[in-house]
């Protein structure tokens, strides 16, 4: 048996009667406080709204029952409730807050498809109502910022004019007649939502009864999303909470930066712009610092019986990534390895210049086999990070004897 759905003609319904038709148990549901026991319910009539095109169930109490989840099963809608029901007959309760908000944000997202496909051609190919976001999918060309911008004008100025959002009943065929904005195939009577002079949409969701109850619609942003172009938005109450949330940081940005709200995007261009010639200026300064050491270290080691050099150090106080700038330097003259380990973080960096005859990856494997890290690299250049910062200058003095043998 088909349940009578009430919402389909009057989403504003909370309360309502209903003749129990089936209780049965079910598999446990996973819920926010854990797994629980669960039953699933089958009315004669029902007022909440199952997960369905996008929009996410209802919530609320059947008797003092809670209501976890509503499901569509071809023609029955399934509660899933934490508490056997016992009678027959039941008083239902839809939770309001969750239910207005959800009409807000589906009724909102038909203005603003309608906007996008009668604007700037671009149709809606999916749609999802979040939990603090919603997004539709657009199919065409890139929107600009422009466009977005355009779509959330018109959209709110229908909003302003509080035009009447109705439920229209009829076949395919009639709805097509009506320049119904998405056509469907499918057969008998159909159900859709007229808002006055902007949208007709074939739809099974909750909707409010004027588009001044959507509120204001705020477009987020537009990112790519395989083939098409994902818009994040929120209405109403959202659209309120994210603007507000939106203000307040960047109040506290610009209260970090010592500057009013408005002038921190040209405090931050600048500070950007000084950061990157700092960076430089750093990385110059590092360089430098690596050649003169490198030239000290290379005066103060003696040179082996091979005629080579092994120079190996341990660093305390210096910053790690001086590491990296100072073996490569080390590395650039011939038959010398550099062996460095920084005391601190416990990273290891071996180089050898590239005529070298050692293998640094294998040299790696054995100290770490002493001494455990994570590391890898190649014959001439490796990096690694102990376990136990403490051991670094074990790690480096095993490396050392290793590479004298």
């Amino acid at each position: 048996m088909a349940t009578h759905r009430l919402y389909y003609d009057d989403s504003y319904l909370q309360n309502f009667a209903a003749r129990v038709l089936q209780c049965l148990p079910a598999e446990p549901f996973a819920s926010a406080s854990g797994t629980v026991a669960v039953w699933e319910v089958i009315l004669d009539q029902s007022a909440f709204y199952p997960t369905s095109g996008g929009q996410p169930n209802d919530l609320g109490k059947l008797e003092e029952a809670r209501v976890l989840d509503v499901r569509d099963e071809e023609n029955e809608i399934v509660h899933i409730v934490d508490q056997e029901i016992r009678v027959k007959e039941v008083r239902g309760c839809v939770e309001w807050g969750r239910r207005f908000d959800h009409m807000q944000q589906h009724t909102g997202q038909h203005l603003l498809s309608a906007m996008f496909e009668e604007r700037y051609g671009l149709p809606t190919v999916s749609f999802h109502l979040g939990s603090e976001l919603c997004t539709i999918d657009l199919r065409g060309p890139e929107p600009t910022a422009e466009v977005l911008q355009g779509a959330q004008r018109a959209a709110n100025r229908a909003i302003f004019e509080d035009r009447p959002v109705t439920v229209r009943y009829g076949t395919a065929q009639q709805l097509a007649a009506l320049g119904v904005r998405k056509e469907v195939e499918r057969q008998g009577i159909l159900r859709a939502i007229e808002i006055e002079g902007a949208d007709l949409q074939p739809c099974g969701g909750t909707h409010v009864k004027t588009t001044g109850q959507i509120g204001l619609i705020l477009v987020r942003r537009c990112t790519k999303i395989r083939q098409d172009w994902r818009i994040e938005f929120a209405c109403g109450g959202r659209a309120e909470r994210s603007a507000t949330a939106d203000f307040q940081l960047l109040r506290t940005i610009g209260e970090k930066l010592s500057c009013a709200p408005e002038e921190a995007m040209a405090v931050m261009n600048k500070a950007a712009t000084e950061r990157d010639a700092n960076f430089k200026s750093v990385r110059t300064t590092r360089q430098q610092l690596a050649e003169a050491r490198a030239a000290l270290m290379m005066r103060e080691t003696v040179v082996g019986a091979d005629g080579g050099r092994v120079i190996a150090a341990v660093f305390e106080e210096e910053n790690p990534e001086q590491l990296l700038p100072l073996a490569t330097e080390l590395a650039r003259n011939e038959r010398t390895v550099a062996l460095l380990g920084h005391g601190e973080t416990g990273q290891l960096v071996f180089a050898q210049h590239a005529t070298g005859v050692r293998d640094l990856a294998s040299l790696l494997r054995q100290v770490l086999a002493v001494v455990p890290g994570k590391g890898g690299g190649t014959r001439d250049f490796v990096r690694a990070k102990l376990a136990e910062p403490s051991r670094v200058a074990e790690a480096v003095e095993t490396a050392r004897a290793l590479a004298t043998k």
